[in-house]
Formats: structure tokens, C-alpha cells, sequence
């Protein structure tokens, strides 16, 4: 029975120093509530930050062997909790049921695995001419992951910590806490040491601004919006901690003269609508060739139109509904300003999907004949709604896919792979992906401009817990 209503603070579970304080947790499905979860307030943040200081002490000297053998025991707990996992992820976000169990459990675990395997190989020592240079744990660690691929952002930020020997604090969001939960529970399973992992639920103006200022929390790692991340910036600063942040997201598909226009532009429009659109990378803005947009619209509106949404436990459900009463009423506005701006709409449109009469769901929705001038090109509407750009030739293209103020994702689809890296590597984005490949988890993750700064994933990732020391003279004869 997962507990709600306590915080996961120095090996035990804990009621909030301030009680009383609470939210209902949403079937975005039903729009009803399922149960409520405990608010922490400064004084929890306090309580979770002197114990992972208390901790680094120790934890921060324990050997790869132990984090190596800790790591394992944790991806075979997880292993064995990956259904109640995907079962709550499904619930509280709407993922359809077995992608919850796949790819957002999935998610999760691959990033354990993987971190595990970086931690084998990885060298924390070098030699620099008479110097040595000893890669050491930044420290204490504040958290806050967002709702949409909760157990992808938990893991991601959480393996790498604890390979690198730092402590921390964990605040999942709010609208998707059990999943967090659970992971608290197979740390705790696993043997984590007390202290190294802590966990409180709170709300962002609370917790998370206490989190952002507090003089003993080392370095900030964030994802969420940018709006979210330039206020959790402005916080940490006059502490100097390190900030890593992963934001939001327009990413540009560029599919050129010559791709295979069926293929990509399924492809396109099948990622889009993946997770109800609910993605930072989400492929948003499909830049195609001007005298292709009828081609290429009714090929996207047949893909939408075979796209079912409805119950996420239900067989052949293929899109669930968004998170919440306000993503669903910020989707619907956005929707309404393309009309209103005049976009072409291929598929979808304001209100509920067929069928439906009840529940946060968006229409697939498709914008042809679209400008980067247009509200629906500028602005990350997270949901399912995908927007179709001409360009007159590929320098066009490119010039529209870097007109923009993010830089998570890029996606180029071309007649051949040589034509795709051209493209590709004038794409200013931190995650370019050719020809339709999936991102390659041991890879880094991460943003230009806009949407962040720092990395995660694989080695890249493991490095942005760890400082550099130099210490000279350490070889000198």
C-alpha cells in the first residue's frame, strides 16, 4: 500500500512537519479525484537537506564497488515493480495502459541499466602532466521532476547521483506522485544508506523555491518549462549552485525534397501524437517542401484520423487525455488562436474527440499552411497538436528550424543519409535525430538556447554530478 500522506526523509517514512496540508491527485480520464497526497513546506526541505548533508560524509566516500553493487540491487527491486509502475503512471497522467507499462516504466529502468554500466568504466581519475585530476561528487542535490515522463526524469537524475556519490532531494510533481513513490519504496528495498535518497511532495512555489535557495543544496537539477526553470535560476543564484535544467521544446521535423514523404510524415505525426504530445522533444513543427503541403496534409490527416482516443485501459486506445484542467484549457486556446490566425485545419479542432464526454482529452489536431510567424510555430502547446510549415528549399528549411527560441530536438528526413547529416549539423538543437532513428539512451540529452542547459543520459550525464579537482604536483618526481 503505497503511503500518501508521509515524506521519505533520512531512511524513513515521515509525517510533514507542518500537517494538514494537502491535494487531490486527478484521473485526468475521469476528472475525479483518486486520493490525496501530503504538501511539504520549508521546514521538510530543511529537515530532507540536513539529512543528506549528514549523509554525503559517508556516501561520498563509498567506493564504484558498493555503488556498483547498490545500483544492481535497485534495477532487480524495480525490475519486480515495473506493472504497479506503469498502472500509476497510466492513472495519474493518462498515458494509455501499456505504454505506461513500456515506455514510461521503461524508461526508467534503462536509465538504471545504463547508468550502472557507465559507473563500470568510467575513469574519476586522469593525469594531466605533474597534476592528477579527481573527478569528486558536487555534493547535496535538489530534484524536481515534471509529470509527463515521470519515471524517465526520476531515474535519469537519480542513477547518476547516486554513481557519482552525491545525496538528494527529491520533489516529483504533484500531479504524478505515486510512481515516485513506489521508486522511494525500491530504494529503500534496494538498501540505499539513510539520508542519500529523500523524497517530499510540495508544490513549486513552496518546496520548490525552498529547494532553489537553500545555502546546503549544492546544485539544482530541473525539468520542466521554461518559465519554471528561469524562476528556479533566479532563486539558486545567489548560492552559486550548479543548475542543470531541461526545458521546454518547438522542435522542427524537417522532411526534404526526396524523403520518403509517407514514411516520415507518419512517423512524424505517429511521435507527435505519442503521450498525447506531452513530450519536451515532441517533433511540433513538420517543415516540409512548399509544393508538397496538400500531399503531405492528407497523408498527416490519415494517421490522425486512426488515431483513437479513450479510456487508457481500454484495448486500442492510442492516445490518452492530458494531465490536467489546465493543460486542457491551454491546448484548447492554442487550437482556437491557429483558427483564428488563419492556419489551415487538416484534422482535430477545439473540444472533445468523438465519443468522448468526459475527461482532459484533446483532439489530434493538424495545422496545415502554417507560418513561423503564427502563435501555434512560436509557442510549446504540449498536447497533440502538430503544425505543418512549407519552405521554399532546404536553406529555407533550415533557416525556419532554427527560428526559434528553443533547442531541445531537431529531426531531419532526406533522399539519403548524406543529405540528412548536412541538414542535421546546421540544426541548432542539443539532440538531432536522422532518418527517423530513435535517440541512442547513452548519448547525452539536452537543450540549446531556451530549453536548458547541462545534460543528462549516459556518461554526459553522470558528469554533471561530479566536480573537477586538479591537484598539482601529485605526480611530480
Amino acid at each position: 500500500m503505497v503511503n500518501r500522506m508521509q515524506f521519505y526523509i533520512d531512511g524513513a517514512w515521515v509525517d510533514p512537519v507542518v500537517k494538514g496540508k494537502s491535494t487531490p491527485v486527478v484521473n485526468p480520464a475521469t476528472e475525479e479525484a483518486m486520493y490525496e497526497i501530503a504538501l511539504g513546506s520549508k521546514a521538510d526541505v530543511d529537515k530532507a537537506v540536513a539529512a543528506a548533508k549528514r549523509a554525503f560524509e559517508t556516501y561520498s566516500k563509498t567506493s564504484r564497488e558498493e555503488r556498483i553493487a547498490l545500483l544492481t540491487k535497485i534495477v532487480e527491486v524495480y525490475k519486480g515493480r515495473m506493472k504497479e509502475i506503469g498502472a500509476a503512471v497510466s492513472d495519474e497522467m493518462g498515458a494509455p495502459l501499456p505504454m505506461a507499462e513500456k515506455l514510461q516504466a521503461g524508461a526508467g529502468l534503462g536509465h538504471l541499466m545504463n547508468t550502472l554500466e557507465v559507473l563500470k568504466k568510467y575513469e574519476f581519475e586522469e593525469t594531466m602532466g605533474t597534476a592528477v585530476i579527481v573527478r569528486e561528487p558536487v555534493g547535496v542535490v535538489g530534484m524536481i521532476t515534471p509529470w509527463n515522463w515521470p519515471l524517465n526524469q526520476i531515474a535519469c537524475k537519480v542513477a547518476p547521483a547516486l554513481a557519482a556519490g552525491c545525496t538528494m532531494i527529491l520533489k516529483p510533481s504533484e500531479f504524478t506522485p505515486t510512481s515516485a513513490l513506489i521508486f522511494a519504496e525500491i530504494l529503500h528495498e534496494a538498501g540505499v544508506p539513510k539520508g542519500v535518497f529523500n523524497l517530499l511532495n510540495g508544490l513549486g512555489p513552496e518546496v520548490g523555491a525552498a529547494m532553489s535557495e537553500h545555502p546546503d543544496i549544492d546544485m539544482i537539477s530541473f525539468t520542466g518549462s521554461t518559465r519554471a526553470g528561469v524562476d528556479v535560476a533566479k532563486r539558486a543564484a545567489p548560492t552559486v549552485k550548479r543548475v542543470s535544467q531541461e526545458l521546454g521544446g518547438k522542435s522542427p521535423n524537417v522532411i526534404l525534397d526526396g524523403a520518403d514523404l509517407t514514411k516520415a510524415v507518419t512517423g512524424g505525426v505517429m511521435h507527435m501524437f505519442n503521450n498525447s504530445g506531452q513530450s519536451c522533444n515532441a517533433p511540433s513543427r513538420m517543415i516540409v517542401p512548399l509544393s508538397k503541403m496538400k500531399e503531405v496534409a492528407a497523408i498527416a490527416k490519415g494517421v490522425a484520423d486512426k488515431t483513437k482516443a479513450g479510456d487508457p485501459r481500454a484495448d486500442g486506445t492510442t492516445i490518452g487525455p492530458v494531465v490536467n484542467r489546465g493543460q486542457w484549457d491551454k491546448i484548447q486556446a492554442l487550437i482556437q488562436k491557429g483558427i483564428d490566425e488563419g492556419a489551415t485545419l487538416v484534422a482535430g479542432g477545439p473540444g472533445l474527440p468523438e465519443g468522448v464526454n468526459k475527461g482532459f482529452y484533446v483532439r489530434p489536431t493538424i495545422f496545415a499552411d502554417v507560418t513561423n510567424d503564427m502563435t501555434i510555430a512560436r509557442e510549446e502547446i504540449f498536447g497533440p497538436v502538430l503544425t505543418i510549415l512549407g519552405a521554399k528549399d532546404e536553406a529555407d528549411a533550415v533557416k525556419i528550424a532554427n527560428d526559434t527560441p528553443y533547442g531541445l530536438a531537431g529531426y531531419v528526413s532526406a533522399d539519403t543519409v548524406e543529405t540528412a547529416r548536412r541538414v542535421g549539423r546546421q540544426i541548432r538543437a542539443g539532440n538531432v535525430n536522422l532518418q527517423g532513428v530513435p535517440n541512442e539512451r547513452t548519448a547525452p540529452f539536452g537543450g540549446y538556447k531556451q530549453s536548458g542547459n547541462g545534460r543528462e543520459w549516459g556518461r554526459y550525464g553522470l558528469e554533471e554530478y561530479l566536480e573537477a579537482k586538479a591537484v598539482a604536483g601529485y605526480n611530480a618526481a
